[in-house]
């Protein structure tokens, strides 16, 4: 797995890494709650020979710059922030998890500008602010912060009980590690974020070519909830992947970049875009 440079956009706000020509279609990666963007080195060096491939630190992540208040909807206005500073303007967007949320927040404000879509082990709904299971998903993972655990100590833990069979030994090491890097606050508020976010209604609108990716053993995002939610997207293809957990792109590489490339082959190889 490369080690690759970061890289900071124009104005300050956003630190990201990035692999392939800069005339090659724009393919964006957004990480999820734990993650960071060297998290998808795997596949910036996968599919940097054919696209600018492209991952970002979300707000308040590695070298990033924190929001004033965070929620899906401020994230998803960053991302079109990050998008014109990099010069992304018909981008294959790939969102994994909260990346998924905010990438379905940022297609109700721009519907027409992905040029392909894929929302990997996400979710439409997080539901009520008020719910008793939303309430208790935050306690379990706050609750331990709130008694002087550590993203640090707390990262091997956490990791382990997103994960599948038989994960990639260095691909839970990767992961560990950008866990473990999160600043408690970001973790809290970007956890604190999902609560009421609802894009169910907003499933028939997406009219890009849409991958939903999904793994059999994720607890976050279980399939049969995936599978429902492609149901829902006109243009969607539905993959699950056997034995995979939450962390697909770091437990499994090569399926999850199989998958992605047989997507983009059959769906937006035709059509060369430059960012």
């Amino acid at each position: 797995m490369p080690h690759l440079a970061p890289l900071k956009t124009r104005d300050g706000r956003f630190g990201y890494e990035a692999a392939g020509d800069p005339s090659s279609p724009p393919l964006v990666f957004l990480h999820g709650i734990g993650g960071a963007a060297r998290a998808w080195r795997g596949q910036l060096a996968f599919f940097g020979d054919r696209y600018r491939a492209i991952a970002w630190d979300m707000p308040g992540y590695g070298g990033s710059a924190p929001l004033p208040t965070v929620s899906i909807a401020t994230l998803a206005d960053a991302l079109q922030d990050f998008l014109r500073e990099i010069g992304a303007t018909k981008p294959i967007l790939v969102g994994h998890s909260i990346g998924g949320m905010i990438v379905q927040q940022w297609l109700t404000k721009h519907p027409d500008v992905a040029a392909a879509v894929v929302l990997a082990q996400t979710s439409p709904a997080f539901g009520k602010t008020d719910g008793g299971w939303q309430k208790e998903f935050i306690a379990a993972r706050l609750g331990p912060l709130d008694r002087g655990e550590t993203m640090v100590s707390l990262a091997p833990t956490l990791v382990k009980e997103l994960v599948g069979d038989n994960p990639d030994v260095k691909g839970m090491e990767l992961a560990r590690d950008c866990m473990a890097s999160v600043p408690e606050g970001t973790y809290r508020a970007t956890m604190l974020a999902l609560l009421g976010f609802d894009q169910r209604n907003a499933l028939k609108n997406i009219g890009a070519p849409t991958l939903v990716l999904s793994g059999s053993k994720d607890r976050n995002a279980p399939a049969p909830m995936m599978a429902k939610m492609a149901g829902y997207i006109p243009s969607a293809t539905y993959v699950e992947l056997e034995g995979v957990g939450h962390l697909v792109n770091l437990e499994r590489a090569d399926a999850f970049n199989a998958a992605l490339d047989t997507f983009l082959k059959a769906h937006v190889a035709a059509t060369r875009v430059t960012a």
